[in-house]
C-alpha cells in the first residue's frame, strides 16, 4: 500500500504529461495532416523510387534482368542523341521561362498598381483561357502559326510576305510560343501576389527622395517582389522540361524534346530501364538547374539594392 501511494503522484504526473501532450496544437495538426501525407507520399515517393530502381537495371527481350548496372546512365549521358534532346529541352524551358516572365510581370504589375477595384475582375478574366483543354489550346496555335493559319494570312494581307511561310510551325519557336501561352496565367498570379505584399509607402518615400519611376522600381519594387519572381519561375521551368504533348503537336522533328524520348522509351521501344535513366537524369539536372535558377535571382536581387 505504501509502495503504491509512494508511485501514484509520478504516474498522475506522467498521465498529465501524456494528456497534456496530445492536446497540444502540433500533436494535433501532424495528426490532423498525417493521412494525407501518407497519401502524398504513396502517391509521389514511391512512384520515384520504383522509377529510380528501375533505371538500375536492364530490359530483356520479354524481361527485365535484376542485375545492378550503370548502362543506362552512360547511355543517357554519352549517347548524342539523347544528350541534344536533353540540352534542347533545357534551352526551349529556360527560354520560355523567361520569356514567360517577361510578359507576366506587366500585367501582374498593372492589375495590382492600377487594377483599383478591378483587380478581381482581371484576374478572373486571365483565367478564361483554362475554361478549355489543354489540348485544344495547343491546337488553336497549330491553327494560328499552319502554313494557311491566321499569323500567314495576316502577314499576306499587309503585303509583308508574298507566300506562307513554312518557319512558323514545326520548330523550337513554335514550342516556346505555344507554352508561353499556356504557363502565363502561372506566372502572373504568383508575381501578382508578391507584388500585392510590397508596401505602397516604400515606393511613395523612394519618389520623395528623388528617385523616377524606372529607379524606383529597380530599387524598391523589383526586389520585394523578386520572390514571386522565383516562383513563378520555377513553376513554369520545371514542367516545361517535361511536356511532351506540345512538342509532338506543333514541334514536329526540329522541336522533339526528352519527354517524347522518355515516352519513346516506355511505349513503343518497350525499353523500362532506359526511360527510368532518361527520367532520373532529367530531373536531377533540373533540379540543379532550379537550384542555380533561385541563385541567380538572389544575386541579382542583392546587386539592385
Amino acid at each position: 500500500m505504501t509502495a503504491a501511494a509512494e508511485g501514484s503522484p509520478p504516474l498522475r504526473i506522467a498521465g498529465a504529461r501524456r494528456s497534456s501532450l496530445l492536446q497540444s496544437e502540433a500533436v494535433q495538426g501532424f495528426a490532423l495532416i498525417s493521412p494525407t501525407f501518407a497519401y502524398a507520399l504513396i502517391l509521389l515517393v514511391l512512384p520515384i523510387l520504383v522509377v529510380i530502381a528501375h533505371s538500375f537495371w536492364t530490359q530483356g527481350y520479354l524481361t527485365i534482368d535484376h542485375t545492378f548496372t550503370l548502362e543506362n546512365y552512360r547511355i543517357a549521358l554519352t549517347e548524342p542523341i539523347y544528350r541534344d534532346l536533353l540540352w534542347r529541352s533545357l534551352c526551349i524551358s529556360l527560354s520560355v521561362s523567361l520569356l514567360t516572365v517577361l510578359l507576366a510581370y506587366p500585367i501582374a504589375y498593372f492589375i495590382s498598381f492600377h487594377g483599383g477595384r478591378h483587380k478581381s475582375l482581371w484576374l478572373f478574366l486571365i483565367t478564361i483561357p483554362f475554361w478549355t483543354s489543354y489540348l485544344l489550346r495547343v491546337m488553336s496555335w497549330k491553327v494560328i502559326l499552319g502554313y494557311n493559319g491566321v499569323f500567314n494570312s495576316g502577314l499576306m494581307g499587309l503585303g509583308i510576305i508574298d507566300e506562307p511561310s513554312t518557319a512558323l510551325l514545326y520548330n523550337s519557336t513554335a514550342v516556346i510560343i505555344t507554352l508561353t501561352h499556356a504557363w502565363a496565367t502561372f506566372a502572373i498570379l504568383p508575381i501578382f501576389v508578391s507584388l500585392e505584399k510590397v508596401d505602397r509607402t516604400l515606393v511613395e518615400a523612394a519618389t520623395d527622395l528623388g528617385d523616377g519611376p524606372l529607379r524606383s522600381f529597380l530599387r524598391v519594387t523589383l526586389p520585394l517582389s523578386a520572390p514571386g519572381v522565383i516562383s513563378a519561375a520555377l513553376i513554369v521551368m520545371i514542367p516545361t522540361v517535361g511536356d511532351y504533348v506540345t512538342p509532338k503537336l506543333v514541334g514536329g522533328k526540329d522541336g522533339v524534346m526528352i519527354a517524347n524520348a522518355i515516352q519513346a522509351q516506355f511505349g513503343k521501344a518497350s525499353n523500362w530501364p532506359l526511360g527510368a535513366a532518361l527520367s532520373v537524369t532529367t530531373m536531377v539536372i533540373v533540379s540543379l538547374m532550379a537550384g542555380a535558377t533561385v541563385l541567380i535571382i538572389r544575386a541579382l536581387q542583392r546587386l539592385a539594392r
